[in-house]
This record gives C-alpha cells, sequence and structure tokens, in this order.
C-alpha cells in the first residue's frame, strides 16, 4: 500500500461508506502551537494530536523528541477514533514532518493501514477541499499499539548501521557539515553518516518528488531496497520525514528516534565535521 495518498485520493474516500480517521498533527519546531491553526480551520471530521505531548515523551538524555510512552500513545490514539481494522490519515500544515511521526509511531506499534496526506492542508485547499472549525467527538477507538512493527534504531545501533550498512543524516546539510547547529549543544553528524537533507525530497509545492526521482536520489547514496538503512536527524522528526520518502521510493528503513539531540547527549560519543562521513 502506498504510504501517501492525494487531495483527490482523499476525497473519494472520505465520500466512501467508511472514511478513514483523520489526524491532524500541525507543528513546527519552536512553536507556535498547531491547536490554535487547527482551531481557526481544520479537515472536516479531524482530531487534533500534539507532537509534543502524544506523540513523543518528555525531553531529556533521550533527546528533545523520544518515544512517547506506549501506553499513553494508545489511549491518545483511541480517544483520537483509531482503530485496528480502519484507515488513517494523518496531516498537517504542509511540510510533513509533523505528520510523518503520526505516520511513523502508527506503523510501529501496528497499524497497517496509514497514509499522509501529501502536501498536508496546503494541497488540500489548492484542491478545493472544504475546511471546518467544528471539533468532532469521535467514537473511542480499540487501537492497543505493539510495538517492533517497523524498524527502530538506538543511539549503538546508528553508530553500528553507519558501519556496516547506510545511515542518512535528514538535517540540512550545513548542520550536517556542522558549520552551524542552532538547537543541539554540539554541532556534526555521527561518524559515517552521509548526508541527506529531507527538504531535498519535497518540490517547491511541499509535495513528494515522483518514485521513480526518491529512488534514484537514495540509489546515488547506496540506500536501496536491498540494503539496511537507517535516518536520523535532530530529534527524530524530520527523519520520520525521510522515512517516509524512502518508504514512497520502495526502499524500508529504520529510525534512530532519538537522534542527534540523544547522540550528543553523551559526550562520550564521537562526532564527525565536514562534508566527509568520517
Amino acid at each position: 500500500m502506498n504510504a501517501i495518498i492525494t487531495a483527490t485520493e482523499l476525497a473519494s474516500e472520505l465520500a466512501a461508506g467508511r472514511p478513514p480517521v483523520l489526524l491532524d498533527v500541525r507543528w513546527q519546531h519552536g512553536g507556535p502551537p498547531g491547536r490554535p491553526e487547527y482551531e481557526a480551520g481544520h479537515l472536516p471530521g479531524a482530531v487534533y494530536v500534539d507532537l509534543d505531548g502524544e506523540l513523543a515523551g518528555p525531553a531529556g538524555e533521550r533527546g528533545r523528541h523520544p518515544l512517547p510512552d506506549t501506553a499513553a500513545f494508545g489511549a491518545a490514539m483511541r480517544r483520537a477514533g483509531v482503530s485496528a481494522d480502519r484507515a488513517v490519515v494523518v496531516y498537517d500544515g504542509g511540510q510533513g514532518w509533523g505528520a510523518a511521526r503520526g505516520w511513523w509511531l502508527l506503523r510501529w506499534t501496528g497499524h497497517t493501514d496509514v497514509r499522509v496526506l501529501d502536501g498536508g492542508l496546503a494541497a488540500w485547499t489548492a484542491f478545493g477541499g472544504a475546511l471546518t472549525t467544528e471539533v468532532p467527538a469521535p467514537e473511542p477507538g480499540d487501537f492497543e499499539p505493539q510495538p517492533g512493527a517497523a524498524g527502530l534504531l538506538d543511539a549503538d545501533g546508528a553508530a553500528a548501521l553507519a558501519r556496516r550498512g547506510v545511515l542518512l543524516d535528514a538535517r540540512a546539510g550545513e548542520r550536517y557539515r556542522g558549520e552551524v547547529e542552532p538547537i543541539d549543544r554540539v554541532a556534526g553528524h555521527i561518524p559515517g553518516a552521509l548526508s541527506a537533507p529531507t527538504m531535498e525530497n519535497v518540490a517547491e509545492n511541499g509535495r513528494f518528488r515522483p518514485a521513480e526521482e526518491l529512488a534514484a536520489r537514495f540509489a546515488s547514496l547506496g540506500a536501496t531496497p536491498g540494503s539496511e538503512v537507517g535516518v536520523y536527524c535532530g530529534s527524530g522528526v524530520s527523519a520520520a520525514h525521510e522515512v517516509l520518502a524512502l518508504a514512497v521510493a520502495g526502499v524500508p528503513a529504520a529510525l534512530y528516534v532519538g537522534s542527534w539531540s540523544e547522540w550528543t547527549a553523551d559526550t562520550a560519543r564521537p562526532v564527525a565535521t565536514g562534508a566527509d562521513p568520517g
């Protein structure tokens, strides 16, 4: 099943007998919070999900957006109406990072039918889709998370994968090279990782490039369907978007959720700088 859905396809599914559950995960680093934007207008029937509070645990030594408590995540998804046998479509304001985080978590915890709206809310309104300010009260779902259905890396696993397979750094190139570091305590990258900014996976309209273009890009980095691939970023959010792009390209990949913010929390871990993987 495709990991993304177009606005046209979503409109058709919403008009069908049993439409997918819609989750609105509008988020951006440093704010503002997505809830006011959701309340100002969202897809009809969509439920707001807070990335910081429901798709991540408290920030700390495990990173800025570590995995959420499994039971709490399951409860949040059930409150949103998520059930194991009903399709889910996740969207955000258009950048795709927040939606991808929700997509990845649902996949990792065992949901088999979850997609991201390609281009997010911007694509929906460009298509002519309606918005509403009505906040729904969905019937509780029955989803029970079963972690482990998708690839997950810890710090040691990411370090090992950088040597035996392909570890992609989804941050901007200047952060990978260590030229700037606006967020985390140390600049640079995990030794052996390759720079692959996630923003290069989308066109100017915020939608993913065609699957064949994505496949060619990742193949040039050694990431093919037969290789072992992992992705990290600053805190496991934009890297989820790259895992999604890899899925569109037909390349399974694991996510290092703790990412650079966890890696640099331990001063004993090595750091590489410059364009060379190290």
